[in-house]
């Protein structure tokens, strides 16, 4: 007890000093000049789930909005393809190893400090409202830096029971009288929805399919065309149940199911950018968007996370500030990371960012499309549990995305693909020789990354023991 007290005066004595240098010699006017923020996220959603991208199955107005104000980064990767290590990297713009979060529903390290930290020391409002997951998914205690806005108890597995809770808070929030400017975090939980109907357990499976299941005749989406399996996958390869009793009607409509969810979830966001309009606060707010991790969605025969191909780890981020931002630019050529949402958004606000951030303000590319940005960006995810096989990682570079994981006997099993020419990731180039100077190059470029985060220092942790009611599985029914 004694050391973490010890860190909790540290953190008091570090955003101290953040808040002197954030207001020191600003009046109170030219702070309240200061922008606010407003930071939605969505859990689960693929960078390519919004119809301003071009996808003619889903129809998202509202995040449409979003991206026509601002610019959307495509080559968008999450830190850690699972819901509260990838959300905890965003707050804290750091590797989800340093700070103590392996798994789901675990703490974040008390000694790092974190957005709503930084934002209030910086003499900002702050409110969450919606999911959070280190370790409550809604936490009646508290979040360091926050005033939580809907403390609740989660009942159940739906976003149908948080969702709606989630965009009230948020839209009483923005009613507020305030003399200062609000850092606002809105976290939705859907698409999440789709782990039941990709097959997890749960006594809510029917609910889901009753809702979201296609009406008869309905025109379904397609198959991905990289539905099969990589060529030249290892054989020791992590691998997910393949689902081998769904027929292509099984597939076709559990994609038609999530991009009804997106469609839910998207009217929630619109109903927060109405109250933000109403409120007089739409020309000086910062608004960035982005989601926790992707979802599998039939390509290579895989639902949900925990995968390194681009249908998992890539997810939507866009900036979006109206009149200040570039309108409506796609940016298909910058690599970025759930790492730079923290910097970038103490940048437009003029807030110090924490004393060591992993990524790095986008403002400058933003502003400027010729720079170069990252060189690569870098995801990982932990295998094993305590003293177990250690931790797998992705490497991302312009033209290249590199995958290794630990084998069995402690082997390095690794994937190699050539994205430009083959962006499906349907051929493995690993164990070509005519790659052999990329593998290489990939596995610099990681070894050096482990280095400066210090990954060898931070053994995987053990997962959390979160009690579970019992349940029997139910089965999918697609009607």
């Amino acid at each position: 007890m004694r050391n973490l007290m010890s860190w909790r005066e540290m953190i008091k004595v570090a955003l101290a000093g953040l808040c002197a240098v954030a207001l020191g010699g600003q009046s109170a006017a030219e702070s309240k000049k200061r922008p606010n923020v407003l930071l939605i996220t969505t859990d689960q959603q693929r960078v390519d789930a919004m119809s301003a991208l071009g996808n003619p199955w889903v129809k998202t107005p509202h995040m449409d909005s979003i991206a026509a104000r601002g610019v959307y980064f495509t080559h968008s990767y999450c830190p850690y393809p699972l819901c509260s290590p990838s959300r905890s990297s965003l707050h804290a713009g750091r590797t989800p190893h340093e700070i103590r979060v392996d798994r789901n529903s675990v703490p974040i390290d008390p000694a790092i400090p974190i957005s709503g930290q930084v934002f209030r020391a910086a003499g900002y409002d702050t409110g969450y409202a919606g999911k959070w997951h280190m370790p409550d998914p809604y936490p009646s205690d508290g979040i360091a830096g926050f005033e939580v806005l809907n403390k609740t108890s989660r009942r159940g597995k739906l976003a149908r029971d948080v969702d709606e809770a989630t965009m009230n808070a948020a839209i009483e929030f923005l009613k507020r009288t305030r003399e200062k400017p609000f850092f606002l975090v809105v976290s939705f939980i859907n698409p999440h929805d789709i782990c039941l109907p990709a097959g997890e357990t749960s006594p809510l499976l029917d609910d889901v399919w009753k809702k979201y299941q296609p009406a008869a005749g309905a025109e379904l989406p397609p198959l991905p065309a990289n539905f099969g399996a990589t060529a030249g996958a290892p054989e020791t390869m992590p691998r997910r149940a393949r689902h081998e009793s769904w027929d292509e009607g099984h597939w076709r409509k559990y994609r038609y199911a999530y991009f009804r969810m997106m469609e839910d979830v998207d009217r929630q966001v619109g109903q927060v950018l109405e109250a933000l309009g109403r409120a007089g606060q739409e020309d000086n707010t910062v608004v960035v968007f982005t989601s926790d991790h992707g979802e599998g969605l039939a390509s290579h025969r895989w639902t949900g996370k925990m995968m390194f191909y681009e249908e998992e780890a890539a997810v939507p981020l866009i900036v979006s500030w109206k009149g200040v931002t570039p309108q409506g630019r796609i940016d298909r050529e910058h690599l970025v990371s759930a790492l730079d949402v923290l910097p970038t958004l103490c940048d437009y606000a003029g807030v110090p960012p924490p004393p060591l951030v992993r990524g790095q303000s986008l403002r400058p590319v933003i502003e400027n499309p010729d720079r170069p940005g990252h060189e690569f960006v870098v995801s990982e995810m932990a295998a094993g549990g305590a003293g177990g096989r250690g931790r797998s990682f992705m490497v991302r570079t312009k033209k290249y995305k590199y995958m290794v994981f630990p084998g069995p006997g402690g082997e390095r099993v690794e994937m190699l693909f050539d994205l430009q020419a083959d962006p499906g990731e349907m051929k493995n180039l690993a164990g070509q020789p005519a790659q052999a100077g990329e593998l290489e190059r990939h596995r610099k470029l990681l070894a050096e990354w482990k280095e400066t985060t210090e990954e060898d220092k931070y053994p995987v942790q053990a997962a959390a023991k979160v009690p579970r009611p019992k349940a029997k599985r139910a089965k999918a029914r697609a009607k």
